[in-house]
């Protein structure tokens, strides 16, 4: 998320200091690390192995839930019939089928052609394509011990499975003749796109490799997901000790009331009743920091955030991050790539780190110039008020908010009531997209979910057709990854029939029972960002179920979506009053609108931190010693002058999920990359008329519809009739600087 990943705190960025422990020199503070963790290469090799001898104890029958494809629509997953324990089986029969599919295309007597070798690829995998998606679901937004188990034990078998198949020489040398002739085929357009994203996909995983360099991408595979699932396994445990209690109820002053309420009711939950509990979200700074009063308060909070995987114990993740940076420069250097970083970007838009690299740096000195001038009128409200300190990151949130008070006569609190959940979700986000892509939205509350909160919708078309299935999860939970995140449950493919199951997961603060949920704007500018990802599943035309979308480019759905969270006609819909139903008044909306560039450099630059940072991991050679996280950090961020103690990186190396645990190695940069295209294609409806259906077809038709399927930089262009500006950008964030192209 990005306006409001960069506004206040799912699909913008920051400055910190690194706390340093006092201790053994930094090297020898490493080494102790990895040995206290057991996370060496010798220590975790041997677990990995031994999860291939489970298969002995693993039964997989007729009557697991996913033998068979799902009688209920969209063929939903039937989450009143699956038990944790149909996970395993299912996922272990699932490989064993799509290897004995793979071994019957590569060893095909007839010549290879597109339908035997690459629509045939494309079918494989029923079993495991029903079963995965649900489980990694689980796994992110509703796990448990027996379920964190099974990801322990599978995580390094999935691994070598993919490695099975796009090692597969025979399999490849197919693979290859389809491509070789490729432009003699006839193809459509989409069909000689797959092919060659195919080939491309063999060669990145190490199909050109010798027998021996196989070997070695084998074991750094299967060891980097070992690591990967420890990481996430680490921080949920860490984000949820690091929970602040709080026993005294007057150091909550200044938090709202409903917040109070939620905070009991954790507290309770977790067996602490009659205290408060402020629970963390996945980022540096936490929203209960814009209300608290309490200095004190706010400096414990932040500690506890920022210092998460950045200590001794059980939930240290230091000797994980550093064994991992040093595993992905391994591979790089066996694809022949001079880091990860270059090995990461080759198939993006961005093609190269510097040239990502280039657009954040030369949006950094704005973006810091803008922050300081933030911190300096911050510095003179605390000494106006005779203070007595200087501003520290736990005093930002707070500041910036009496700030915002003063200079736009703007108070969160008296937003929150014209922001009811419900509210927003129906006449705000569905809303939006009636109006642009005649969408609507009816809930199925017959259909199963796999948590009494999660909600279900049934979308149709302008024409009345069914499109789709929507999940939405929205609260928090101890079980459940931090952050906003948009997966599926299925996707949409003509080749196979199938249509898309898409889920938005957010994780706002579930309200006392009884109470309403009322959202900040930054967490109705998430809802909107995530269902801009959901609307680019839904409405996609494509045939072939494998197309995915530049890391680079997928954001550009989500990104543009939430423009239309302040559109005049869209938030007169939804944006009223719980307990009245009055519409916002007119001089309170006129505020928001004039503060939308308010605290834009704090917001920016901790993005910039982080990505940043993502990529000076990534840039180090694969020669170099490996790197101590409490020295790197601190480094790299002065080395690219973005560091600025009192803005902390939106998120430090210890607990960077999207890093370490997610898809976003080397690709952190790709909010900023796509919020330049998704700001030129806004700068585009309002050169057009604004929110029409016209304009609206348009996008689905051009974008929408084929992301994944054809070159996304000329898919843009033709939609745009040129590249990308970063003038609208910088126009978006109150940012100066010279519009250049992309």
């Amino acid at each position: 998320m990005r306006r409001q990943l960069i506004v206040a705190v799912a699909s913008g960025m920051i400055v910190f200091v690194a706390a340093l422990i006092a201790g053994p020199t930094r090297p020898q503070a490493a080494e102790k690390r990895k040995m206290a963790a057991g996370d060496t290469q010798e220590q975790a090799a041997p677990k990995a192995a031994g999860t291939e001898q489970a298969g002995s104890a693993i039964v997989f029958d007729e009557k697991n839930p996913f033998a068979k494809p799902s009688p209920l629509p969209f063929q939903a997953p039937p989450f009143d019939k699956i038990k944790d324990s149909d996970y395993q089986p299912a996922i272990e029969e699932g490989m064993r089928r799509e290897l004995a599919e793979v071994e019957a295309i590569a060893n095909s007597p007839e010549p290879p052609t597109f339908a035997n070798t690459i629509e045939a690829l494309e079918r494989r995998g029923e079993l495991l394509r029903r079963v995965q998606p649900v489980f990694s679901g689980m796994v992110s937004a509703n796990t448990n011990p027996t379920i964190q188990k099974v990801q322990s034990e599978e995580a390094p078998k999935l691994a070598a499975h993919r490695d099975a198949i796009f090692l597969n020489a025979k399999l490849f040398a197919r693979v290859k003749a389809v491509y070789d002739e490729r432009t003699k085929l006839q193809l459509t357009p989409e069909a000689e796109y797959l092919v060659e994203r195919y080939y491309r996909d063999f060669v990145r995983a190490g199909a050109l490799l010798s027998d021996s360099g196989k070997e070695k991408v084998r074991a750094l595979n299967k060891e980097q997901s070992t690591l990967s699932d420890q990481f996430r396994n680490r921080i949920l445990a860490d984000t949820n000790a690091s929970a602040l209690a709080i026993s005294d109820k007057a150091e909550l002053d200044g938090l709202p009331e409903a917040d109070i309420a939620a905070a009991a009711e954790a507290a309770t939950r977790l067996g602490h009743a009659g205290n408060w509990v402020i629970t963390l979200q996945n980022t540096t700074q936490q929203p209960a920091q814009v209300y608290l009063k309490n200095r004190s308060v706010r400096e414990r909070l932040f500690k506890a955030s920022s210092q998460r995987g950045d200590h001794a114990g059980a939930n240290d993740t230091r000797a994980i991050v550093e064994r991992l940076g040093q595993l992905r420069a391994e591979k790089a250097k066996l694809l022949r790539y001079p880091t990860f970083a270059a090995y990461g970007l080759d198939d993006q838009m961005a093609k190269t780190p510097e040239n990502a690299i280039k657009l954040m740096t030369d949006l950094a000195p704005a973006a810091t110039a803008k922050a300081r001038e933030e911190a300096n009128r911050m510095q003179a409200l605390i000494d106006k008020e005779n203070g007595g300190f200087r501003l520290e990151p736990w005093d930002w949130q707070y500041y910036a908010e009496q700030v915002r008070k003063a200079q736009y006569d703007l108070d969160e609190s008296a937003i929150r009531p014209y922001f009811e959940l419900d509210r927003v979700l129906r006449d705000g986000v569905f809303f939006a997209a009636n109006q642009l892509y005649g969408l609507t939205f009816k809930e199925r509350k017959d259909i199963p979910v796999y948590q009494p909160d999660v909600r279900v919708f049934e979308v149709f078309d302008a024409d009345g057709s069914s499109l789709a299935l929507f999940y939405e999860d929205f609260f928090a939970r101890p079980n459940k990854q931090g952050g906003a995140w948009t997966s599926a449950f299925g996707s949409a493919s003509k080749l196979l029939g199938t249509k898309p199951v898409v889920t938005n997961t957010e994780n706002c603060v579930k309200p006392a029972a009884g109470q309403p949920t009322l959202l900040s704007f930054t967490e109705v500018t998430t809802m909107f960002h995530e269902f801009g990802h959901a609307l680019q599943s839904v409405m996609s035309d494509k045939r072939y179920p494998n197309s995915p979308i530049p890391r680079d480019f997928i954001e550009v759905p989500s990104q543009f979506n939430e423009h239309w969270a302040l559109e005049p006609a869209v938030l007169a819909n939804y944006a009223k009053h719980y307990k009245t139903g009055e519409a916002m008044p007119k001089e309170l909306v006129e505020r928001i609108r004039k503060s939308r560039t308010f605290n834009q450099g704090f917001a920016t630059t901790e993005y910039l931190e982080a990505a940043l940072l993502d990529m000076a991991w990534h840039m180090v050679p694969p020669e170099a010693p490996l790197q101590d996280v409490d020295t790197f950090e601190p480094e790299a961020l002065k080395k690219n002058q973005v560091y600025m103690h009192e803005v902390p990186p939106r998120y430090h190396t210890t607990y960077f999920s999207h890093v370490w645990g997610g898809g976003y190695a080397a690709g952190y940069y790709a909010y900023l990359w796509s919020e330049v295209i998704d700001d030129d294609a806004y700068a585009w409806f309002k050169e057009h008329g604004g929110m029409t259906r016209e304009n609206g077809q348009r996008f689905r038709e051009m974008i929408l519809a084929h992301a994944g399927t054809q070159d996304a930089a000329a898919m843009y262009r033709a939609f745009r009739g040129r590249d990308a500006e970063v003038g609208p950008l910088l126009e978006e964030r109150g940012l100066k600087g010279p519009a250049a192209k992309q």
